[in-house]
């Protein structure tokens, strides 16, 4: 089974989201994948995710249930694709990636994007209700190319 982690700075916002998305989009298409979540630092630890990006999930139909946790450096062994929110997550990404394959695991969200290829995604904190919706479409639109990414995989 493929598995993918996303990443941002405090999985608050953008990793859960990207998380509980891909996993909804995922079971809707019959493909199995273990996804998970994380940020690079330590200060929602336990947390559920913000309250306005949960809000904004649910009228889209997903419910972000996951707990706010750290990277892990074992998390690039494990993982098949680590997918992070902006370039200064895949920054801090890289002082965990030991090897060649740790490093090629590492990509922005959007790297199978189709609308906003390799483009980070901003963090929705202070953009207001709009910023919020922005950050739920480059998501969508980046795990729907990862799901024909993986799909094409598997041909």
């Amino acid at each position: 089974m493929v598995s993918v982690l996303f990443v941002c700075i405090a999985n608050s916002c953008r990793s859960p989201a990207a998380e509980g998305i891909l996993r909804h989009l995922a079971q809707k298409e019959g493909l199995e994948l273990h996804v998970e979540s994380c940020g690079v630092g330590d200060w929602n630890i336990g947390d559920l995710p913000n309250e306005k990006m949960r809000e904004a999930t649910k009228s889209r139909g997903i419910i972000l249930s996951s707990r706010a946790k750290k990277i892990r450096p074992s998390y690039l062994d494990s993982f098949d694709f680590i997918l992070a929110a902006d370039k200064s997550v895949i920054n801090e990404l890289y002082r965990y990636a030991v090897t060649p394959e740790h490093r090629n695991k590492i990509h922005l969200i959007t790297h199978f994007s189709s609308v906003y290829p390799d483009q980070p995604i901003p963090d929705p904190y202070y953009g207001g209700e709009a910023g919020f919706e922005n950050v739920l479409d480059m998501i969508e639109d980046a795990c729907h190319g990862f799901i024909k990414h993986i799909k094409g995989q598997k041909n």
